[in-house]
């Protein structure tokens, strides 16, 4: 079954109700102050947990639904249309980043301590990666994982992590051999309450802005060596292969996002009044939407077939960056163009147009910026 069918079949529309009741029930009536608090309160993420909204793909025998790979999708889907790009975010960090490195990666140790607690929102996960002096360049990474007897001691910071806030497990990659570049990068599974973590400052960003986003510091953090997650030295390889999934969630996220926006847009042009008539009776308004409705239909069908990819285990790394690339790209365009049928409304930020905008900004920089996407793909094509 592909998952065009599983997007249409019974079991996905009741999925699929139940997700948006949850979101209406539970996140709509309180998103604007979480907004204006900068960071969504920790106890949501139990009650996405308890509604079965976190890591749906994870295995049943590890407290997951066991549900095919769209459902995951479809979740972000919702939270994108309904304007919740930051949750959408922190969600698929937490549920298509973290969680499937686990899923893929981890020893069944591994796996039974941390899956049912993400599954259930006990525990919050998130990823980390970027420093201060060195993001998509993995070789200047500078945090240590020093070899100590049976244990490592971590030290360095990151930044920019997203749940850094929330978080109760990090996978953090750290160098383990220096003088190897990126075949010297390991991971590990960091639980937050050990000594020599700390969180720096919730950063305050232009947009996303409920989604908590920070800097983390490991102070010679001793950890035990059945806290690698995979293979020592392996690291750069792990990412190398998780990332295609979670470029096609961001590619997802977009998608949705400008769904959401034109939605928004084709009810207002018909409300608002010009010249004697509605918006929508402009040639220019008719035009603009059918360029922009367009523009969506081509990125949402690249990333309905990426997700059909992804579910028979068939996506690579140029073609999940295709499908980042093309579609943030798409969304800011859309995205832009709605807000200028809003017009001077639009740039107001008691419209969820105004936050769309400026949460569009960083899907074409987070995940691997553009001009790294358009670097994969030029591989894809080159063969090198």
């Amino acid at each position: 079954m592909s998952s065009q069918d599983l997007t249409t079949d019974t079991e996905m529309t009741v999925f699929r109700d139940m997700t948006r009741r949850l979101l209406e029930q539970e996140v709509q009536p309180h998103y604007e102050q979480w907004e204006k608090d900068g960071i969504m309160p920790r106890a949501l993420w139990n009650t996405l947990g308890q509604a079965g909204l976190l890591a749906v793909d994870v295995p049943e025998a590890f407290g997951g639904c066991g549900v095919p790979f769209p459902y995951s999708m479809m979740i972000l889907e919702e939270m994108g249309r309904m304007g919740f790009a930051a949750l959408a975010c922190n969600v698929m960090v937490h549920s298509d980043i973290v969680t499937p490195y686990l899923t893929h990666i981890g020893n069944e140790a591994q796996k039974a301590e941390w899956l049912p607690r993400l599954v259930s929102g006990e525990a919050v996960g998130a990823i980390a990666m970027t420093e201060p002096g060195a993001g998509s360049d993995l070789q200047g990474m500078r945090t240590t994982a020093r070899a100590d007897g049976d244990d490592f001691i971590l030290n360095g910071s990151k930044t920019f992590i997203t749940n850094g806030q929330h978080a109760d497990l990090v996978i953090v990659a750290a160098k383990t051999d220096p003088n190897a570049g990126a075949r010297g990068v390991s991971l590990f599974l960091v639980d937050t309450k050990l000594p020599g973590f700390s969180r720096g400052r919730n950063l305050d960003k232009i947009g996303m802005h409920s989604g908590d986003t920070s800097e983390l510091f490991f102070e010679d953090l001793r950890v035990p060596a059945s806290a690698i997650l995979g293979e020592l030295n392996r690291g750069f390889s792990y990412l190398m292969q998780e990332l295609p999934r979670e470029r096609l969630s961001i590619g997802q996220i977009a998608v949705a996002c400008a769904r959401g926006a034109l939605d928004w847009t084709i009810a207002y042009v018909e409300e608002r009044q010009a010249f004697g008539q509605p918006l929508s009776q402009l040639q220019n308004t008719r035009f603009r939407l059918a360029e922009m409705y367009s523009d969506f239909r081509a990125s949402q069908a690249l990333v309905k077939e990426c997700i059909d990819l992804y579910s028979r285990d068939a996506l690579d790394a140029p073609t999940g960056s295709l499908a980042k690339l093309n579609a943030s790209e798409m969304q800011g365009r859309v995205i832009d163009g709605c807000l200028q049928l809003f017009g001077g409304y639009g740039y107001m930020t008691e419209y969820p147009i105004a936050r769309a905008y400026v949460d569009a900004r960083v899907q074409r920089i987070y995940g691997g910026t553009s001009e790294i996407m358009k670097e994969m793909v030029a591989r894809g094509l080159l063969g090198r």
